[in-house]
């Protein structure tokens, strides 16, 4: 089916459409006019990661062909927890731990929706926290059954691996549906966007919406990106491949999206740059090693979207210093200790490694040498003793922890 606007053509070309609520009569709307949309996001951390990525995309798409994109900040919600694809109950943070979440997040919202024209950043805790108990249930909860909730998958999910579902999850889509309605009243909202997982929330807003408001409704979810072991993108159990600069630096991130799969990578061009199509078409045909050439290109774009162009030149002129000319690059990770301290192995492999972030944990390192996954000097490093003794007499040393992480020790 051919789209008439252009914005829902370009995200179905590029494969951000999964499920939709009314496409067809929604294609009709924006075609003839511009639109409010939103995204809710989490903050349960001071950043977002790469999991969010597919969202931002869309929130940008949307903002760059003249309508409203409005990314909300679940201030009010993040205080209960989204059940949806959790396995577990979440951490309940306090209100402000939220705050100061959301004030380093809107950094990374800049980046992808203009908000000095029509886009907005709003917190649901502006009228989330005003919401009187007894009359919210009086007037909302009859409308959301209870039969439909257990039919989503997010909740059977749950229930069939029988962890535990808590009633304070369950309000919590209500409390999204009620975003949904206050959004499409207050703000004139007609379209909710996210993951797959939010299928059911987007269902029961649009749901409550034709009930409250008498208006028509309408919602877009994306495929969600997996990891090779299915579980979502960006929340590895070693660490989360952030979007903000103080969390992973840009070389870091670069790195990644360099060495993503190849079967990944014409995918990833789609969603998570801004080339042409009809430049990712011709990067598609890449094949064996000239792949490598759509590998850099996917992590420069990318980076430069999510960190601008200097960080990503920076990454570029980092990587080809270590890892093809074997230059070592001062603005790696680098860390000082005295002559004195290696010959008296006061510090150690595993504290060089701990200091410069390079790996999780100290028993992780210990694993890493055992299995060659540690170098000094592009040298493997073997020593039975963790010592760093014998390099006492260098000036300073490269430490490499797998293919990816390196850093410099500087002896003094």
């Amino acid at each position: 089916m051919k789209l008439k606007s252009e914005f829902l053509n370009e995200i179905k070309q590029r494969g951000f459409i999964y499920q939709d609520i009314d496409i067809e009569n929604l294609d009709n709307i924006i075609s003839k006019k511009k639109i409010s949309g939103y995204i809710g996001f989490d903050i349960t951390s001071d950043s977002l990661h790469v999991g969010s990525l597919i969202q931002l995309m869309l929130l940008h798409w949307l903002d760059f062909y003249g309508h409203q994109s409005i990314a909300l900040v679940g201030g009010g919600t993040t205080l209960i927890g989204d059940p949806s694809g959790k396995d577990q109950t979440r951490k309940i943070l306090s209100k402000n731990e939220i705050d100061n979440n959301i004030n380093s997040i809107k950094k990374t919202f800049i980046r992808f929706i203009n908000l000095n024209k029509n886009s907005l950043v709003i917190n649901n805790y502006d009228w989330l926290s005003k919401l009187n108990y007894i009359d919210f249930l009086r007037e909302f909860g009859s409308k959301i059954t209870l039969n439909r909730l257990l039919t989503f998958e997010s909740v059977k999910s749950r229930l069939d691996r029988e962890q535990p579902l808590t009633i304070l999850e369950f309000n919590y889509m209500l409390l999204q549906a009620y975003d949904f309605m206050y959004l499409n009243k207050n703000f004139e909202c007609i379209l909710q966007m996210g993951g797959s997982d939010q299928w059911g929330n987007i269902l029961s807003g649009v749901d409550l919406i034709r009930k409250i408001n008498k208006k028509e409704a309408y919602g877009i979810t994306s495929p969600l990106i997996t990891n090779a072991d299915g579980s979502k993108m960006g929340k590895t159990a070693n660490g989360a491949v952030w979007l903000n600069k103080n969390k992973i630096s840009s070389l870091d991130f670069f790195q990644f999206w360099r060495n993503v799969n190849d079967n990944d990578v014409t995918k990833f061009l789609y969603l998570f740059t801004k080339l042409p199509i009809s430049e990712i078409k011709k990067l598609s045909k890449l094949k064996d090693k000239e792949i490598n050439d759509a590998k850099k290109i996917l992590a420069y774009e990318v980076t430069k979207i999510v960190r601008g162009t200097k960080d990503a030149d920076e990454a570029v002129e980092i990587a080809e210093n270590i890892f093809k000319s074997n230059i070592t690059d001062n603005r790696l990770p680098n860390i000082s200790q005295s002559k004195s301290n290696l010959i008296n192995e006061n510090f150690t492999i595993l504290d060089a490694i701990e200091t410069l972030n390079l790996a999780q944990s100290r028993s992780e390192i210990k694993r890493l040498i055992k299995s060659n996954g540690v170098r000094i000097n592009d040298q493997l490093y073997k020593s039975n003793s963790i010592s760093l003794k014998e390099y006492s007499e260098f000036k300073e040393i490269k430490i490499s922890v797998g293919k990816k992480k390196i850093g410099i020790l500087k002896i003094i």
